[in-house]
């Protein structure tokens, strides 16, 4: 019982000083420092539980109750009627290992002395004792799991991805060894049974979560959501007039250069998470550092996936906050690193002491209440990481871009259901739903992407908070929960990546809607791509592994 729990212990302080040497770069105190912390914590969990034990746990000379040489045992010690298989094999020494020693509390090797003389009730009373302590530990850790996830809002209680790891495994061997124990024999019909179970009960809505776009309002009557509605969106009166609308925004955008035929730059970025996200922020604040800002004034449009994203709507809100008078420097090498301060721990975390369970905490935003989960932390804790400066909605970005003080931001989340993209967006942008041939011979091509601003209306989409775009736009299957949509039949979302993971589909439509505007009034085009990956990646040979 002490190797493998010791040798984990081992593995684990080893990985854990090589990770904050050579991956995190710290200074050898502040390792070891982790290290004291990580051995204190264990020897308090283990103490504690030894604790319990001790003073819980009792043997079979306690429960016997030696009393001036007789043995009192509330009556007879004669084999009850409670004989059960599993102790008469023990007392038969049929176990599926043979033991002939052990150590003791002092490490000393004893003998394995037979208990065929003790009756089976008292056997299993012993068993039933021990089970029962172990249950009752086990019950405490999901009461404190379920606290700790109450209080999620503290970053106090946010425990590490890899402490949750471990704990979710330790809540599957808890599950797994009370239904070993329970049903014996019929162990392996208990868990199917178990499986169909849930699997009925998560189809009725209140087994089954379903997060929710915060900003939007769910008690109006549903959007339609199917070919001809979409197709109704998508007629030419509202594509002209959005196209309209733009191409005044684009207007602006050329007076703010300051120049007859300026350069347009259009600016994509992959996904990638946090990785990607830092990389967006110091391309930027390269490029601008070098052009003295006139790298931002040229691009009238961001696009693109995941971490990146972010990194790009940080930057621009940063330069929008200095336009507007903040003593702010988008320049401040700080703003990569807040950008890119940890999402995945308070993730992680959420996960394991809440959403495994039925969320119940609620907030409310926009007049609206929403359940907390883990698309819930992630939004709070990048509102902490950035100083709550993406804590806004949509609507407060219309007028910026219209004046063209920022670039446009394009968020295109993809829609599980069929695969269409969904372009969030401040402006009206019916044009982004299908190829330009498509609306001079209609019905021609399919509509393959969604306004979601037009979708939306008599929900509220104006209203949608910003970090929710961005999240949306960055839901990596699991890690994120789906964000399913007010509309009739219901949609849900997830990454951007999953159709276009480079932001390329949305500025070769938007450069190809304007392509006539663009070749009168700007000097060029230039597409700027920014990668988390390398451009040529190795291919790796498919060799025969296993069919698992």
């Amino acid at each position: 019982n002490i190797i493998l729990p010791g040798g984990f212990a081992v593995l684990f302080l080893v990985y854990q000083i090589r990770f904050d040497l050579y991956y995190e770069l710290q200074p050898l105190g502040e390792v070891l420092w982790h290290s004291l912390g990580f051995l204190t914590g264990l020897a308090a969990f283990v103490g504690a539980l030894a604790c319990y034990f001790y003073f819980t746990n009792k043997d079979i000379l306690s429960l016997l109750k030696v009393n001036n040489g007789g043995l009192v045992d509330g009556g007879s010690i004669a084999p009850g009627k409670e004989d059960l298989p599993v102790i008469q094999d023990i007392k038969m020494n049929r176990n599926q290992w043979r033991v002939d020693t052990y150590l003791n509390e002092t490490f000393r090797p004893r003998l394995v002395r037979s208990v065929a003389h003790y009756p089976a009730s008292l056997l299993l009373r012993v068993f039933r004792q021990n089970h029962f302590n172990a249950l009752m530990v086990q019950l405490f850790t999901l009461v404190v799991l379920v606290v700790l996830g109450a209080m999620m809002d503290r970053p106090a209680c946010r425990i590490p991805t890899g402490a949750s790891i471990f704990l979710l495994a330790s809540i599957v061997t808890a599950v797994a060894g009370a239904i070993s124990y329970w049903f014996n024999r019929w162990t392996l019909t208990a868990i199917l049974a178990l499986m169909f179970l849930v699997n009925l009960l998560t189809r009725f809505d209140f087994f089954h979560h379903k997060n929710k776009a915060y900003g939007l309002n769910y008690h109006a009557a549903p959007a339609a959501y199917h070919s001809d509605s979409l197709t109704a969106l998508s007629i030419k009166s509202n594509i002209e007039a959005d196209k309209a609308a733009t191409i005044q925004i684009l207007e602006n955008w050329k007076k703010q250069t300051g120049e007859a035929k300026p350069k347009m730059i259009v600016f994509c970025v992959s996904g990638g998470g946090l990785k990607s996200a830092a990389w967006t922020m110091q391309v930027l604040q390269e490029a601008n550092w070098q052009t003295n800002g006139e790298f931002l004034q040229h691009t009238v449009l961001m696009s693109g996936a995941s971490g990146g994203l972010m990194g790009a709507a940080y930057f621009r809100e940063l330069t929008l906050r200095q336009k507007q008078g903040e003593p702010i420097d988008p320049l401040d090498r700080q703003h990569i690193y807040d950008i890119s301060k940890d999402l995945l721990n308070p993730i992680s975390f959420t996960i394991i002491t809440n959403d495994l369970f039925l969320p119940w905490a609620t907030f409310e935003h926009g007049g609206y209440r929403y359940k907390k989960d883990r698309g819930y932390i992630f939004e709070k804790t990048l509102n902490e990481n950035t100083a709550h400066r993406l804590d806004k909605t949509l609507a407060d970005y219309a007028k910026p871009e219209r004046e063209a003080l920022v670039p446009m931001l394009f968020a295109t989340p993809s829609v599980v259901n069929d695969g269409r993209r969904l372009v969030i967006s401040s402006q009206p942008v019916s044009y982004m739903m299908v190829e330009p041939i498509g609306v001079e011979l209609p019905h021609s091509v399919e509509v393959d992407a969604v306004d979601f601003g037009r979708l939306f209306a008599g929900q509220g989409a104006q209203n949608l908070r910003f970090t929710t775009a961005l999240r949306m736009n960055a839901t990596y299957p699991y890690i994120l929960p789906n964000v399913y949509l007010p509309s009739e039949p219901p949609i849900e979302v997830l990454d951007a990546g999953f159709r276009d993971n480079f932001g390329l589909k949305t500025a070769t439509r938007f450069i190809h809607v304007f392509k006539d505007w663009i070749k009168e009034n700007t000097g060029g085009v230039v597409l700027v791509s920014v990668r988390a990956f390398e451009r040529e990646r190795k291919i790796e040979a498919n060799n025969n592994s296993g069919v698992f």
